[in-house]
């Protein structure tokens, strides 16, 4: 086994500037082609520390605000799932153009039709389900299930009440 080079006053220089640039121990050694242990003795020999408090502290604030974005979007997500939800039963504008000339056909319905209300329920469902996830993500909660049937129970209600309703024949 070959003895490994003496440390020299260039390894020395470059921990020295590694360091003051805040890269971690292995990077260092990394960089210098250097062991571990050995960054770890010149640092020593140059009073230099790898201490990561704040490296921790910034972690944890960065995790605090990921946290806090993902509830404002949580919330978002439900509002964005209630604004469709109303527009089930909202009065829809229809734009139609075909036809050789081009021509633009601009009608209203008290609501919208059996396959639209079907995306607007499955869209509402999407967006509820994707703020369930953020809330389970964060905290863990055991109750996700239930309300996942509930959503489940939901759209299956919705979908026999669509299967019920009459041909939609105004768009064609």
């Amino acid at each position: 086994m070959a003895k490994p080079d003496p440390i020299s006053d260039e390894d020395k220089r470059r921990v020295r500037d590694l360091h003051a640039a805040g890269e971690s121990r292995n990077a260092i050694a990394k960089a210098i082609g250097r062991s571990g242990a050995t960054v770890s003795k010149i640092a020593d020999e140059l009073g230099l520390s790898f201490d990561r408090s704040a490296v921790k502290a910034a972690t944890e604030a960065k995790v605090a605000d990921a946290r806090a974005r993902r509830a404002a979007l949580m919330l978002d997500l439900l509002d964005d799932a209630a604004r469709l939800r109303k527009q089930l039963w909202a009065e829809t504008t229809y734009i139609d153009h075909g036809g050789r000339d081009f021509t633009k056909a601009e009608w209203k319905q008290p609501e919208p039709n059996a396959a639209d209300k079907l995306k607007l329920v499955q869209a509402c469902t999407t967006a509820a389900n994707a703020s369930m996830k953020l809330e389970e993500h964060d905290t863990g909660s055991g109750g996700v299930d239930g309300a996942k049937s509930m959503l489940g129970s939901l759209v299956a209600g919705l979908k026999a009440a669509y299967d019920q309703l009459p041909p939609d024949d105004a768009g064609d």
